[in-house]
């Protein structure tokens, strides 16, 4: 099951549309332009003078403006600072109908106003937003589930390659491009692309995105915005022996270095590139199962390797000269439910031990994640420190079962190591700037546990769309996608460099 989207908002003009509520847009009297593009996220019903103190960010609030006062350039202008949506002013008992200066403080401000009927309960404002969002969910898991079936399907083709970067672009409903490493499924190293059009802005900005990430030592993934276009780009992985420096961006772990031998050149990765005009809630999950399809599709690796080893080592009985030639490997310590042997497809390895508390594997790729599986890593090792490498493996499967995390890396310092201090702590103060002490601690507590609502919200103790309406929030101060992972480390390492500190701003 891929990997569920975000709950959408509800766009405001939604609200609108909706006869049996009653609600009236006052835009013709304000200097704004209608209310295209306004998203509801949540609704929060206040009489207080002052709600924004209350606010997450992203609410449509709905007042009948008991404690309004004389200051409604002071309330709209709060309210605004806080990141309301928009403003619903009901009718009766209090006001017979909207104060004009009300009217005319939001227009200044830019605050969406609308004026709810005496007939319309607030709670049924509220029910209508619910609903819909519920409904947009829906919708948004069916397409990936549908997008999932026919990417599938598309990768059983004669030709797969082609036939699923049609399909992924089809689903996304824009253009991706797909840029060989080195050699391509059955050699090929041709450029494939499919999907529409893009501007020259746009398609000259992920050329540029697809560069960086191809390079030597390049993010696994990155993200990047022009002429109106939301861009990314994936690693799909290659060669067997990983560039020899800091690599960051390896999902699940900390950095780790790793030493091509002398006589191996690093085999660059294909990449995939992504671009859409407009980014919906499951275009990740889409894009995710895509990336995984055509990793497999397009990455080639010498046939029987890990098979020419078994029978090697069955033969002679000596492990380094059995994995000679080969690697470099890296041992897996495994926790879970699954089937042991889909796992170890999952890693591309027939060598795996099954018996005892959970499978033991010998890999030559760089794992990730496994769905529900907890993976330890150990470093990257020659046949003859397979020993050593087998303890680092289950230390970090205990790392990963005490953290709750899929998968940890054995590492040796990490990248905090390689960080000047100072400039470390400099970078993470100007990077965090924009949140405030209620939003870094809610950043924090979800990046701990990697994304999962309701953990974040027991942790934090609050409810979980609490959690999600700052984490919303969050992405839009900062100017992130939190669904990039490199985004997410680099958050990660900046809470962290604030934390050890000694002076930092998460409580």
């Amino acid at each position: 099951m891929p990997d569920q989207p975000p709950t959408p908002g509800v766009a405001l003009s939604a609200l609108l549309a909706d006869r049996e509520l009653g609600l009236r847009g006052l835009h013709a009297a304000q200097e704004v332009e209608g209310v295209e593009g306004v998203v509801v996220h949540a609704v929060h019903a206040s009489e207080m003078a002052d709600p924004s103190p209350y606010l997450l960010g992203g609410e449509l609030l709905l007042t009948a403006g008991a404690q309004l006062g004389s200051d409604a350039d002071g309330y709209a202008a709060r309210l605004v600072a806080a990141g309301a949506a928009a403003l619903g002013f009901g009718l009766a008992p209090v006001h017979e109908a909207v104060p004009p200066e009300l009217v005319a403080a939001c227009a200044r401000h830019g605050l969406p106003l609308l004026e709810v009927p005496p007939g319309t309960p607030f709670t049924a404002v509220a029910r209508t937003v619910w609903r819909l969002m519920a409904e947009a969910r829906t919708r948004e898991l069916r397409r990936v589930t549908e997008a999932q079936q026919a990417l599938a399907a598309a990768a059983a083709r004669p030709e797969p390659v082609p036939a699923v970067l049609r399909r992924l672009a089809a689903s996304l409903g824009g253009r991706v491009v797909l840029v060989p490493g080195g050699a391509g499924s059955g050699g090929s190293r041709e450029v494939r692309e499919a999907g529409r059009a893009v501007p020259a802005g746009a398609a000259a900005a992920q050329e540029a995105l697809l560069a960086r990430v191809a390079a030597p030592g390049g993010p696994a993934t990155a993200t990047d915005s022009a002429a109106g276009w939301h861009l990314s780009a994936y690693a799909l992985g290659g060669g067997p022996v990983p560039h020899p420096a800091p690599a960051p961006h390896q999902p699940g772990g900390p950095a780790q270095e790793t030493t091509p031998a002398p006589d191996v050149a690093p085999a660059p990765a294909p990449v995939l590139g992504v671009a859409v005009p407009e980014r919906t809630a499951g275009d990740h999950a889409i894009t995710a199962i895509a990336a995984v399809l055509l990793g497999l599709l397009t990455t080639r690796r010498p046939a029987g390797t890990e098979a020419a080893a078994l029978t090697r080592l069955l033969l002679g009985g000596d492990p380094a000269e059995a994995l000679a030639g080969a690697g470099p490997w890296r041992v897996v310590h495994a926790r879970g439910a699954g089937d042991p042997q889909a796992l170890a497809g999952a890693l591309g390895t027939v060598l795996m031990d099954a018996h005892g508390p959970g499978p033991r594997l010998l890999t030559d790729r760089d794992p990730a994640p496994q769905p529900g599986w907890r993976l330890g890593v150990s470093a990257p090792a020659a046949p003859g420190a397979l020993a050593t490498a087998d303890a680092q493996a289950r230390r970090a499967l205990e790392r990963a079962e005490a953290a709750r995390t899929p998968l940890a890396r054995h590492s040796e310092g990490g990248l905090p190591g390689l960080l000047d201090p100072a400039e470390a702590r400099a970078h993470a103060e100007a990077l965090l700037a924009p949140l405030t002490r209620a939003q870094t601690a809610t950043l924090r507590g979800w990046l701990a546990h990697h994304g999962s609502w309701d953990r974040s919200a027991a942790a934090l103790g609050v409810h979980r769309n609490t959690v999600r309406q700052r984490i919303a929030r969050c992405a839009v101060l900062l100017g992130r996608d939190l669904d990039d992972p490199d985004t997410r480390m680099e958050l990660w390492f900046a809470l962290r460099t604030l934390d050890s500190g000694g002076n930092s701003p998460v409580t």
